[in-house]
Parts: structure tokens; C-alpha cells; sequence
């Protein structure tokens, strides 16, 4: 009995700072109230509810056996559990195509979209079902996620998809010949004795529910109807949310899988569900449904490892397991019934707390699982996605010539003056320049070259060509380039001399490439003069399949930031044309000709077109790809290689000590790079003909590698590492965030400064979507 009361009195003690967090949280508005439970060793070790049920005047105080819609649990503890038994029960293969199985999904390219990249969150479909219209019933929300368009190449983007789990739940109901709801029921919450959990709970069950939202006409706080929308517009079933249950319940189904799954899995299929599954050169590692190691993982803390796995709700839920130490946390709330409600932060809190005060200490065996774990490799043989090919792809000024030149025809204009923006990158399949083509067009008239910053040819660094003519032809060239605005923007007195303006230009895939302001200014110059304009598309050499970066800010417009866009924006020149003139209401009559034979997932050696520099130092695609983090530090006092055989492959100055520098960088496990201490010595740039010291930036994995979060690595450690202090205030001219230079001036971490701008780059990817071709 003693010893009864003294582990008591040991368990109060270690578990009290949780009790303070919990009340923090009520006490800072982030939910009315909050029900905690912590599993460890087969044995519930602490379990309290404070706070309030509701909000408002007669609050009803919070009781631990409240029922809670669970969200997005509910893609893990109904659907992704459902799934894994047809896995089990070998109805259905990981690998297999979704439309083998719902034949409707394989409409808008979706026909390679597979099982398993739908369960890990790399699938390329959006995140959730267009709402804007109005629609309702199940059927309907089948229809409309079935006939959704990919925004990425499958397999190649981690997006936390609605959408895929929709679908997801109506492979249960095609393959297991039951709704969701019933299936769950029958084969999980039912053989588990989850007797407080179900979709969409009865009435009986209302003065147990936390409210997650008031009526929009009444005011009043509304109780077992699912917070989720596409949920609700599906009646209240859907893969992506609608359960709703209790502490209690969860904890039972997290017990299970801890035991190995019976009765409801085997312990091979938990395995597998657990473990990571995501593309096996993706950073973001995902199990099958459960977050393991992604931005989604805060709920870990900073203590449970990495081969724990867990999820979130919306609505305020979490559930996070750790079968290292044979841990759960469940923690269930209702923080958006408060307007400012947030839990996020309080899951890695009591995460932290609970991994402290239980003093987890795995065993070695588990040590070695969680080795393990890291080097899983299943993936690479079963996955489908294509990473490199042996394409053909033909470029807008192929297409054109196939079409005859259809789209520079102009009405009433037999024989149309055109003006060309080019450079050296201006060429067809067969190496023809796309200006000698255009000569020796039939009904033709190419009367005016525009040559863009470095000039026609490629030849230097110089400004560009003054207006001359070309020596092959004889047509006028006009420069697009100076040290002011107007000597960067076309004459319109000459556009007013044309019929049509054609654009032929590689561009980088970054956002401050000068070429894209000068599209952005011919656009503008052409809806000014009244004057068509045809764009032939190209492909991004680093892939249509990235965005990454944070956005420049609005109202920093300049020749290095002619549109808010991330650093790296995934799109190719035709795109960005559509998106500019769009989005800054230019209102150009624009064409696009498109490439044939491009995927968004492309890099460019996957094209089969023949390399041009686009610029005189990029030599290369690595150096293309390296171009958007590299390129962030030139301004500031250091060498990017220029005057070298390697410019953006290289980085260091007269001041740094080349192996202190490499290992600082290699510590930090930067995914896809490593970095080698060299010296060198620039003939152009700052230290020109000065021994220089620092690192050879080498790419070993181009799929993994964040470009511009490598930047701001690059960038903090010169600041930590330089002994004559780095100055960064030039930074921001390429940066142009100051939100982001701000914090890295303040000294915070990278992987934090990235984290911020997600939100702000999910909206843009929303936006980006509407002007894509391919």
C-alpha cells in the first residue's frame, strides 16, 4: 500500500509541469479546453482534462471522456487502417495504379498515380477539393476528387493532400464493398471495443461533443457535425475526416498498434504502415497515412525519435506514438471554436514534457531499429516515379515550325513585320538559329532582334550588344539592357514599327534570371502598342516539379524581381508569361506555343535537347542548379566562382578557413549537397587574383536538394564562421524578403527560417496552378 501511494506521489511529481502547460494553454486562449493522455508500457500513466467544453457564458467544464471531432486522425485511425487491411488481406498492392481500381481517377494524366504515393502524401494532387461551387453528397465528392488535375509530377512533390484520401476512402468502398463509415466500424472500431467512436454520431451522443464551430446564422455552438467542409458537403463521411471519439477510444486503437495491430492488422502490415514509405530521395519521410519526419512533425517534440509516428487534426487533435519506448500522446482538443485557437506549438510542449518526465531510454534492440529505419529502402525498387528518362522534347520554335507559323499570322497583314527576343539559346532541334528560321519563313518578315542582357551571343559579361545588325541577316538589333530602366525596356517606337513579337529565350528557373523581367516588359510593351504577342516555351532546365524559396516581397519590384514569386518557381517561361500578364493585369494578346513531350518532373538532361549556356556562367546543369541558392550570397562579400572554371559550384574569400567551413556545412546534414575544402583563385568578381578559401559545393542528390534553403545555410554559416565579420545587407537585393533577411541577420536556424515561409509558398503553389500547361 506504501509503495502504491509513493509511485503515486512519483508520478505527480514528474508529470506536474504537464498539468502547468495544459493550463497555460486554457489560461492563453489557445483552446476552451484540452483532454491529455499518456500510454507507456501497456498502462495509461496520466490523464486529465482541464479547461472548458464550450466557450461563452455557461461554459461546461471539460471531462476526459468528452467526444472530439478528430479531423484529420481520422485519415490514419479510420482510412489508412481500413486501407492496410485490403493490403493484408491482398485485395488491393501498394504499387498498384489507384485507377486499376477506380477507373474514373485515371482522367487528367492521374493514370500512374499510385496506392502508395496517395498514402504518403506524394501523389502531385492538390490539396483539397475546389469548394467554391456548390455541391454536396458522396458521390459528388468522388467525382470532383476523381476529376482533380495533377499540380505535380507523382512521386516527385511531398503536398499534404485532402484530396488523395477522399479517394482513398472510396477504394474501401469499391474494394471492400462497404462505405467507409461501415467498414471502419465493422473491422476496426468495433473488434477494438471503441464503443465512443464513430462518423457521424448520433444525437444522443451531443451533450458529450466539444463544439468545433458555431452556426454562421445562429450563433449557436453546433455539436456532432463534422468541422472539415469537404467532409461535410460528403454527408460526414469521408477519407480525409469526419470521426469523432474520445481519449479513451484512441488510446485503445494506439495500445494496438504498439501490440502489434491484433486483431485488427498483423504485425508485418503495422510495420510497413509505419516505417517510411515516401519516395526513398525524399527528405520529408512519411509512412503509409502516418507522419514520421515532415514539416507536419512538431507533435514529436523535441525528445521522442525520429522512428516515432503520428498525425494532427485541424481541429485542435494529435496523436503521436513512439514504439521505441513503447510510448503514446494523445492529445484531443477543440481550439477552433476560439477565433485565435492554436495547439500547435502546445503538441511539441507536452511532447517534450512527457518524453522527461517518463526518462525514455530505449533499449539497444531498438536502438538498431531505429537505425534501421533511415536506411529503408523499399521504395527505390517499387515506386513508380520517373527521376531521370531518355526524352525527346521538342521546344515552342519546333512546334512552331511545325505549325507552319500559324500563330504569328496576323489578319489583314499579308506578310507580318516580326520583331524577335533572343539570344545564343534561340535554337530548333536541327541547331538552327531561331532568328534564321524566322528569316527564312514564308510570308515573313523578321525586321527586329531584341538581344537581352549578356547580348545575342553569349560572349561575355559585358552589358550586352549596342544596336547593330546581325551578320547572318542583316536584321537591326536593338539592346534590352542597360544600367537604367529605360534602357531595359523596349522602344515603342519601335514595337509601333511590328505586327508581332515573338519571345525565344531559356530561361534559369530563378526567380531574379533577368529575362523574366524582360518578358514581363515586352508584355507590357506589346499591350501598350496594341501588339500580339507569341512566346515559344521552353523548358525550366531544373525541373517544373520544385517550388522552393521564400516569395519576394510585394512592392519590391526591380529587374531582379519583376513578380512576387518563391525563389525557385517551378514553371517555364510560357507559364510565367501567362502568370504575368494575368496576375499584373497587362492584358497582352498572348500565345503560347508549348513544347511537345515535356513532364514537369524534366530535368533538363531528360530532354534530349542539346546544352546552350543561358548565361555566360552557367556552364552547366549543375551549375543551373545550384544557381538558386549559390546566387543569393553574391551580392555580399565572398566568391561565387566567378572568374572561374566552376562559378556557383564554388564559395569561399581570402578570410575563411576552407576545413573549418566544410565541416561546419557537412555537420549540417544539408539534404542533396556535401561540401569539399578548396582554394581558388578569381579572375573576375571581388578578390580578383586573390587566393581564395572556402568550399566546392558538390550535388549528390539534385531530388533532395532545397536550393534556397542552401542559400540561407551558405549565408549563416559565413555570418557564424567569417573572423572579420560577413556582411550581409546586400543579401536582400536577390532575397528581396525582409522577413526572412531579418531573421537570418538575427542569427536564427535555417530549417526555422524555412519553416515560415510554407504557408505563404502553399498559397502561391495555389495560384501557380491555373497557369500551368503541362
Amino acid at each position: 500500500m506504501q509503495q502504491s501511494a509513493n509511485v503515486a506521489v512519483s508520478n505527480a511529481v514528474a508529470f506536474a509541469p504537464l498539468d502547468a502547460v495544459l493550463k497555460d494553454a486554457v489560461k492563453n486562449g489557445n483552446a476552451p479546453g484540452a483532454v491529455l493522455l499518456v500510454g507507456h508500457n501497456g498502462a495509461i500513466v496520466y490523464q486529465k482534462a482541464v479547461g472548458n467544453r464550450t466557450a461563452g457564458q455557461n461554459p461546461e467544464p471539460m471531462t476526459t471522456d468528452t467526444i472530439f471531432d478528430l479531423a484529420s486522425l481520422t485519415k490514419v485511425i479510420a482510412t489508412t487502417t481500413c486501407v492496410m487491411r485490403l493490403e493484408q488481406l491482398g485485395q488491393i498492392k501498394l504499387n498498384d495504379p489507384l485507377a486499376k481500381y477506380i477507373p474514373d481517377f485515371g482522367q487528367n494524366g492521374k493514370q500512374d498515380v499510385t496506392i502508395r504515393m496517395l498514402l504518403t502524401h506524394y501523389s502531385g494532387l492538390p490539396a483539397d477539393i475546389d469548394l467554391k461551387e456548390a455541391w454536396n453528397g458522396t458521390d459528388e465528392g468522388y467525382s470532383r476528387a476523381n476529376a482533380a488535375k495533377l499540380i505535380n509530377a507523382p512521386g516527385s512533390t511531398f503536398l499534404y493532400s485532402d484530396v488523395g484520401f477522399v479517394v482513398l476512402g472510396e477504394l474501401v468502398q469499391k474494394v471492400g464493398g462497404m462505405p467507409l463509415d461501415q467498414y471502419a466500424q465493422t473491422y476496426v472500431f468495433g473488434p477494438l471495443g471503441m464503443t465512443s467512436t464513430r462518423f457521424n454520431p448520433p444525437t444522443s451522443w451531443g451533450p458529450r461533443i466539444a463544439p468545433t464551430q458555431r452556426d454562421e446564422h445562429t450563433g449557436q455552438m453546433v455539436r456532432g457535425t463534422v468541422h472539415d467542409p469537404t467532409a461535410h458537403q460528403m454527408g460526414g463521411v469521408a477519407g480525409d475526416a469526419g470521426v469523432f471519439s474520445t481519449a479513451e477510444d484512441v488510446a485503445k486503437f494506439a495500445q494496438a498498434l504498439l501490440n502489434g495491430g491484433a486483431p485488427i492488422l498483423s504485425s508485418l502490415i503495422v510495420e510497413k504502415m509505419t516505417t517510411p514509405q515516401q519516395p526513398s530521395n525524399m527528405p520529408n519521410v512519411r509512412g503509409l497515412g502516418w507522419d514520421i519526419d515532415s514539416p507536419f512533425s512538431s507533435t514529436r517534440g523535441e525528445l521522442l525519435p525520429v522512428g516515432s509516428f503520428g498525425h494532427t487534426g485541424f481541429t485542435g487533435t494529435s496523436l503521436w506514438i513512439d514504439p521505441t519506448t513503447n510510448t503514446y500522446v494523445i492529445l484531443l482538443t477543440n481550439s477552433t471554436l476560439l477565433k485565435d485557437g492554436n495547439v500547435i506549438g502546445l503538441r511539441t510542449e507536452i511532447a517534450t514534457a512527457v518524453a522527461a518526465a517518463l526518462q525514455l531510454n530505449p533499449s539497444e534492440a531498438q536502438k538498431t531499429r531505429l537505425a534501421r529505419i533511415t536506411g529503408y529502402n523499399e521504395t527505390q525498387m517499387a515506386e513508380r516515379r520517373i527521376v531521370v528518362r531518355n526524352g525527346k522534347v521538342l521546344t515552342g520554335i519546333d512546334a512552331l515550325e511545325e505549325r507552319q507559323f500559324e500563330p504569328l499570322k496576323v489578319p489583314n497583314v499579308p506578310s507580318p513585320h516580326i520583331g524577335l527576343v533572343t539570344n545564343q539559346t534561340g535554337v530548333d532541334s536541327r541547331g538552327k538559329r531561331t532568328i534564321d528560321v524566322l528569316t527564312r519563313a514564308p510570308g515573313m518578315q523578321l525586321t527586329a532582334i531584341f538581344a537581352p542582357e549578356y547580348g545575342l551571343q553569349d560572349i561575355s559579361d559585358a552589358s550586352g550588344d549596342a544596336n547593330a545588325k546581325d551578320a547572318a541577316t542583316g536584321v537591326p538589333i536593338y539592346s534590352v539592357f542597360g544600367d537604367t530602366d529605360a534602357k531595359r525596356r523596349p522602344s515603342l517606337d519601335v514595337i509601333r514599327k511590328l505586327d508581332v513579337l515573338v519571345v525565344d529565350l531559356q530561361d534559369i528557373g530563378a526567380r531574379f534570371s533577368s529575362y523574366e523581367s524582360t518578358l514581363g516588359y515586352f508584355l507590357q510593351a506589346a499591350a501598350t502598342a496594341k501588339k500580339p504577342i507569341v512566346v515559344l516555351d521552353r523548358p525550366n532546365p531544373i525541373t517544373g516539379a520544385y517550388v522552393q524559396g521564400p516569395l519576394s516581397d510585394a512592392g519590391q519590384e526591380s529587374f531582379v524581381n519583376y513578380y512576387p514569386l518563391p525563389v525557385r518557381h517551378g514553371m517555364t517561361i510560357g507559364e510565367l508569361a501567362k502568370l504575368f500578364n494575368e496576375e499584373k493585369h497587362i492584358d497582352a494578346d498572348l500565345t503560347v506555343v508549348p513544347m511537345r513531350g515535356w513532364l514537369r518532373g524534366d530535368w533538363f538532361d531528360s530532354t534530349g535537347i542539346t546544352w546552350v549556356n543561358p548565361t555566360p556562367n552557367i556552364h552547366s546543369l549543375d551549375q543551373a542548379t545550384l544557381y538558386p541558392a549559390v546566387a543569393l550570397i553574391e551580392g555580399t562579400s565572398v566568391s561565387v566562382g566567378r572568374g572561374t572554371d566552376m562559378p556557383f559550384q564554388l564559395v569561399g574569400s581570402p578570410y575563411f578557413t576552407a576545413k573549418e567551413l566544410s565541416s561546419y556545412l557537412n555537420a549540417r546534414n544539408i539534404p542533396g549537397v556535401r561540401f569539399v575544402p578548396v582554394s581558388f583563385t578569381p579572375t573576375s568578381g571581388p578578390f580578383v587574383r586573390r587566393e581564395c578559401y572556402g568550399v566546392n559545393i558538390i550535388v549528390t542528390n539534385r531530388e533532395e536538394l532545397d536550393a534556397p534553403e542552401l542559400g540561407l545555410e551558405l549565408a549563416a554559416a559565413l555570418h557564424k564562421l567569417s573572423p572579420l565579420g560577413y556582411d550581409l545587407s546586400h543579401m536582400n537585393q536577390l532575397l528581396a524578403n525582409k522577413a526572412v533577411f531579418a531573421a537570418l541577420q538575427a542569427g536564427q536556424d535555417p530549417n526555422r527560417i524555412a519553416a515560415d515561409w510554407r504557408e505563404q509558398l502553399n498559397q502561391f503553389m495555389d495560384l501557380r496552378v491555373k497557369y500551368l500547361l503541362y
